[in-house]
């Protein structure tokens, strides 16, 4: 009952699943429109910038109009500050306020490091596309060629099976090939759930459900262009490297906050205006001349005297978090230029190692068009060309793995030079 259930729910899943065959191009276009996270890092960016209108406020003139009538007994007194009046306008902005200018500065260059954020988010995830991309297609060729030795070995289990049964083989013999078929159908079980769970895991990265499955289509690409030597890879390492540019821009933002907090005991100089209208009533009767058309245009200065220690300890923390930041920007610099020696070396034995399986599959290939002229002059067994045939599937296993350690090479040093998303669209 259990089974039938659990049939069931997969096929039900199976029946809202839908399939989406993209090309490697596609897919990384695809997942940079609509990847969960980068759309969230772009919403930080989004709202980094709009701290920049905020910052702008103060030096942005705002203008206030409303009416402070009122009835009047006696000697017209003011209300908050302003006198009975039928309308009032009023207006003020910043002119000179340091503290103000550097904050502007600042938040600007808080919202350059969000744009960073953004950039290094993106390479992120075009990196991690093209991975799971390049892994779901050397799994299906994969089984491919797993599927193509599950055939022969139960093409050899019944042809052993049959010498047997004619007493031209041992019982023992029998045992041995349907162990090989057993562990053959394993991995090619295993190796398709795998490839699901790759297929399933670029649908989620592309933005799709986790239901979708998301299938590569081979097409004809050149291999990935890198740097001719691992000098000119590190130079153009530290030269596009989003980790330094983050780093320095937060070093610039740092620098502004310490002005900010230093500006403090500078003055601060305000635009102000005001217009009123009177009623008459209200003044005619204390005041030998009345003015009805009322109008204020001036400078408002505060020159602080005791600002207190809040602003220089602000000051010197900031300092401190510029020290830490130069000491990263060191750090960073040379954690690139390792990674990226590191990547180049990594790319070298790549190369190597695929070299060696092309000439092994050569060779074993070889081999199977020798067994075959061989059978067919009765010189070798079926026996014989079938485990040569085995030998080959497994080197074409092989080689495809040498193929995908050579692309994850690649991928992985074009992300240390930062320019993996060209290469990629």
């Amino acid at each position: 009952m259990l089974k039938h259930t659990l049939i069931l729910c997969f096929a039900t899943a199976a029946a809202f699943a839908e399939v989406h065959p993209l090309t490697l191009r596609q897919a990384v276009d695809l997942a940079l429109k609509e990847n969960p996270d980068l759309m969230l890092s772009r919403l930080d960016q989004q709202k980094a910038e709009a701290a920049i209108r905020v910052a702008k406020d103060p030096f942005a003139p705002k203008v206030f109009a409303g009416s402070g009538l009122a009835k009047v007994w006696g000697y017209p007194t003011s209300i908050e500050g302003a006198a009975p009046s039928i309308i009032q306008t009023r207006t003020d902005m910043a002119l000179f306020n340091r503290p103000k200018t550097y904050e502007l500065a600042r938040v600007r260059e808080v919202a350059r490091g969000a744009e960073i954020d953004t950039q290094s988010k993106s390479d992120q995830i075009a990196y991690q596309t093209a991975t799971l991309f390049l892994d779901a297609q050397q799994m299906q060729r994969s089984a491919q060629s797993l599927q193509l030795e599950v055939d022969n070995l139960q093409r050899v289990s019944a042809a052993v099976s049959s010498q047997v049964q004619e007493g031209r083989r041992l019982p023992i013999e029998n045992k041995r090939a349907a162990l090989d078929l057993a562990r053959a159908n394993q991995r090619f079980s295993a190796l398709n759930g795998d490839l699901d769970y790759a297929e399933a895991s670029l649908a989620v990265v592309l933005g799709y459900s986790a239901t979708d499955r998301v299938q590569p289509v081979e097409e004809e690409r050149a291999a990935f262009e890198v740097p001719a030597t691992e000098q000119a890879a590190t130079a153009l390492a530290l030269e596009n490297s989003k980790d330094i540019r983050k780093l320095e821009s937060q070093l610039v933002a740092k620098g502004f906050e310490v002005k900010e907090n230093q500006a403090a005991r500078l003055p601060v100089v305000d635009l102000v205006a005001q217009y009123a209208l009177f009623a008459k009533s209200d003044y005619q009767n204390f005041f030998t001349r009345f003015q009805r058309n009322n109008g204020e245009l001036g400078v408002s200065i505060q020159i602080p005297l005791l600002t207190g220690s809040a602003n220089k300890g602000l000051a010197t923390q900031a300092q401190t978090d510029i020290l830490e930041l130069r000491t990263q920007l060191v750090q960073a610099r040379n954690r690139i230029q390792l990674d990226t020696q590191k990547s180049y070396q990594e790319l070298q034995k790549a190369n190597s190692a695929q070299e060696v399986a092309r000439l092994d599959l050569d060779y074993t290939r070889d081999q199977v068009s020798v067994l075959l002229a061989q059978l067919g002059e009765g010189r070798a067994t079926e026996q014989q060309v079938d485990d040569a045939r085995l030998a080959e599937q497994e080197k074409w296993i092989a080689f495809y793995d040498a193929q995908r350690a050579v692309q994850n090479a690649r991928l992985d040093l074009l992300r240390q030079t930062g320019s993996l998303q060209a290469a990629l669209r």
